[in-house]
């Protein structure tokens, strides 16, 4: 027998604040698009944005200003310096543009301009990192399609798992690649146009009424723009580690909202035909909640450890890992689970729907 935290009969009424859900979502969503328009999009790493990263660990405290004021001679574009990780590791990053000098010659040219400025500063080059502009755009395309490509997937999954529908969840994926090579034809650059395919694919499934996969959609999409925006309005780097992190999200997000859909399958097949379709679905989640603040719990603890003790070079991988393992509990209960009922009555049988239409019109 599991273990439950949760005593059996429990019943909470997650339904009952969905809106309130909706409404918080919405705005946390709403503040991350308004940061990443105010600042012209996210503030990508070399990855994506091409240039150089050194990362210089010293053997006491540094000030920033000193260490920007000896490197100036190497004469690296855009030059940025700031404080890396915990402010015990006094370890410092070096940001540039791109340089159209060697690696191997950067390195020698920042350790000499460091030797001479800073004898005594104990000083080690910890990482050096270039990439070049067109390299970063094409890495930045490759990881904004992989993003769609799995969301496209699980859409195909859940179709074909929960509703039984391969044939439409076909039909879905042929709209979507003619929609996506009719916007090729119009040159349009590939982030808007995954965008656009992103909204193609929920409006595919809205009208095919594909409500268990557009649920699982918009609670895996709604997860990934939470991490984003909130990555945005802490000033935080995309790069990628971070893209890696939003997969793992995605993945996360979706394994708990099938927990609840299956539940909420199960019990349909053996509902009372009186009872409504959000008696179902509450009792459903009720089921479940033991498994999920088990599963939440460890994951989250573990993820904590990660992001506290992993170093440096995770911190953010870890950061963007926590945000994702709370949005995607969170949406699985309180946006896959409600968009079931608010999208209609169309999963449970028609007996079902007349006594649910009967006790609303009493």
């Amino acid at each position: 027998m599991g273990l439950e935290f949760i005593k059996p009969g429990t019943n909470i009424d997650f339904l009952k604040y969905r809106k309130i859900a909706y409404l918080v979502s919405a705005a946390i969503i709403l503040a991350g698009m308004l940061s990443l328009a105010v600042k012209g999009g996210p503030r990508y790493g070399v990855d994506f944005a091409g240039g150089l990263t050194i990362q210089v660990k010293f053997d006491k405290a540094m000030d920033v200003a000193d260490i920007r004021k000896a490197i100036e001679p190497v004469g690296l574009e855009g030059l940025v310096v700031q404080r890396f990780g915990q402010e015990t590791d006094n370890e410092y990053l070096v940001r540039a543009t791109e340089q159209q000098m060697a690696q191997e010659l950067v390195r020698e040219a920042v350790v000499k301009a460091l030797g001479q400025a800073l004898p005594d500063s104990g000083f080690q080059i910890q990482r050096l990192e270039m990439v070049g502009p067109k390299v970063g755009a094409d890495l930045r395309s490759k990881a904004i399609e992989a993003v769609f490509y799995a969301v496209l997937l699980i859409a195909i999954y859940i179709s074909g798992r929960f509703e039984h529908r391969w044939m439409a969840s076909g039909i879905m994926a042929a709209g979507l690649t003619g929609g996506v090579y009719l916007l090729n034809l119009l040159s349009v650059p590939t982030g808007y146009l995954i965008f656009a395919a992103m909204a193609i694919t929920l409006l595919l499934c809205w009208y095919m009424r594909l409500k268990f996969a557009l649920g699982a959609v918009v609670a895996d999409l709604h997860d990934v723009l939470v991490t984003i925006g909130l990555f945005s309005l802490l000033d935080m780097e995309f790069d990628l580690t971070i893209v890696a992190a939003l997969l793992t999200i995605l993945g996360y997000s979706l394994n708990d909202t099938i927990i609840v859909y299956d539940r909420i399958r199960e019990t349909l097949r053996g509902a009372d035909k009186k009872e409504s379709l959000a008696d179902i679905i509450n009792r459903s989640i009720n089921q479940t909640l033991s498994r999920t603040i088990l599963t939440s719990g460890t994951t989250l603890a573990v993820t904590l450890c990660l992001y506290l003790f992993g170093g440096a070079v995770i911190h953010d991988f870890a950061l963007a890992l926590l945000i994702g393992i709370v949005a995607g509990t969170y949406s699985s209960i309180f946006i896959a689970s409600p968009i079931l009922l608010d999208l209609g009555s169309g999963f449970i049988r028609k007996e079902q729907v007349e006594a649910v239409v009967t006790e609303r019109t009493a």
